[in-house]
């Protein structure tokens, strides 16, 4: 399962910040609940207290009179229903609604509670006052009480606007969490693409400078696996470079000696074909000695080495004069099309195998009779070269796979299977870029090979 470092930096930054959100708006809608019923108990026991003011006696009588006032104060849009009871003792009614519940114990001070009254709870006071009169005490009891929906309003009015902010804060919280895990991310996601982006053989340190002090423990580690693959890759360059020049020799005198024997006695048939054999393997390990050493040279190239100028355009010629004997005995017509100088930044022993290997190559896989021609020309910031053959090509399965070392996708002609490797190696070592296709009557092949132009 994969796990996503900014999903769990955003989770564990909102976590928090949401359940803090979540008690905050909990804790305030406790608050507004406790001053919204604080608002309706205060509103509740000063009508009680009216009422309750208004109730004297009269000719030895308790005489109940409801100012307007005491039930105004609870005018509102929500229509709340008010009722009110008044008892003398405990069970005298004096005026008001019989069914409004009395709290069942004395009342030394105002009791506020929850009751019903014809299905609809309500909120209601218990206010008792001593009345005295010729010696006389009588204890009267005022209750007033209301319906909740000035209360419920009350409560959305007060919490409403808490919710409101709590939500825009964990929106804001989000927001600003998103966009410093982006801001403070990048750092990592350039170090993923420069990792990402290089090429196999591009094996030089990754700067470590103005990187977080997080990553460079992660950075110095990478540096080091890079310098050992180096030193790997290094060693491993010269073993093959040392190995082919070793071979060299050899070969070389192996092949004078092939030559001398040839003239010598009259041998067999047999002994004289073997020896043609022994010539042709010859032929081929030396040739294939050459590349491994060109190979090596090239992907041993510095990439900062001092910039040479040199004209692509002549190499080409150069190197289409050396190669016309081979066109000419295979019948091929070996042209070329160049503009005029195309100069780019490189080595002039480099580009002179990238082209032979192409034009070479070209005129080995062309049937007799083919053709071959080669251009070049500027491109703008660009130095484009083409080598264009009219020959069988190569399917469309296979191109993937040329580049690749010893692979060959044709076997009727002779090879080592390492020239497009060495033409891609010497084309990045020189910042340019080697593609395949088709030509436009899609007969043949076009070998593109893209290189920086020279900026004087």
């Amino acid at each position: 399962m994969m796990h996503s470092l900014r999903a769990r930096l955003l989770g564990w930054l909102l976590v928090p910040v949401g359940m803090f959100v979540l008690i905050t708006g909990l804790m305030s809608y406790d608050a507004a609940r406790e001053t919204a019923g604080l608002l309706q108990d205060n509103a509740l026991l000063a009508s009680a207290r009216i009422i309750g003011e208004e109730v004297n006696w009269e000719n030895g009588v308790l005489i109940a009179r409801i100012p307007p006032a005491a039930l105004e104060m609870f005018e509102s849009p929500y229509q709340d229903q008010v009722f009110y009871r008044i008892v003398k003792g405990r069970a005298d009614l004096l005026g008001g609604n019989p069914n409004l519940a009395v709290p069942a114990h004395a009342m030394p001070r105002p009791v506020f509670y929850d009751t019903a009254l014809d299905g609809q709870p309500v909120r209601a006071v218990a206010y008792e006052r001593e009345l005295y009169d010729s010696g006389a005490t009588e204890p009267v009891t005022v209750i007033v009480a209301k319906t909740q929906a000035s209360y419920r309003a009350m409560l959305q009015t007060l919490w409403r606007p808490q919710l409101v902010r709590q939500g825009l804060m964990l929106a804001l919280a989000v927001a600003l969490a998103l966009r410093g895990l982006a801001l403070e991310l990048r750092p990592l996601i350039r170090l993923k693409e420069d990792v990402a982006d290089r090429d196999a053989l591009q094996l030089e340190p990754i700067w470590i400078e103005r990187l977080p002090s997080e990553l460079r423990p992660v950075v110095d580690a990478i540096n080091q696996c890079i310098a050992r693959l180096k030193l790997h890759a290094t060693t491993q360059r010269k073993f093959i470079a040392d190995a082919a020049h070793q071979l060299r020799t050899p070969l070389a005198l192996l092949g004078a000696q092939i030559q001398c024997a040839r003239p010598c006695g009259h041998w067999g048939p047999l002994l004289t074909d073997a020896l043609a054999g022994v010539r042709r393997t010859s032929g081929k390990m030396t040739e294939m000695t050459n590349q491994l050493l060109l190979l090596a040279q090239a992907e041993s190239s510095p990439p900062d080495r001092t910039p040479v100028r040199v004209d692509l355009a002549a190499v080409v010629s150069c190197v289409l004069e050396g190669l016309v004997v081979a066109a000419q005995r295979r019948q091929i017509d070996l042209g070329a099309e160049l503009t005029g100088p195309a100069y780019v930044s490189g080595s002039v022993t480099l580009l002179t195998a990238l082209v032979t290997n192409l034009v070479d190559n070209a005129i080995r896989y062309t049937q007799e009779g083919g053709r071959v021609t080669a251009t070049c020309r500027e491109e703008g910031d660009a130095v484009l070269l083409q080598v264009i053959d009219n020959g069988p090509g190569i399917p469309a399965e296979a191109r993937a796979h040329v580049f690749e070392r010893f692979y060959r996708g044709a076997t009727y002609a002779e090879g080592t299977g390492l020239g497009l490797s060495i033409v891609r190696e010497i084309a990045h070592s020189h910042g340019g870029t080697v593609a395949l296709k088709p030509d436009v009557e899609h007969v043949g092949l076009v070998v593109r090979v893209r290189l920086p132009r020279w900026r004087d």
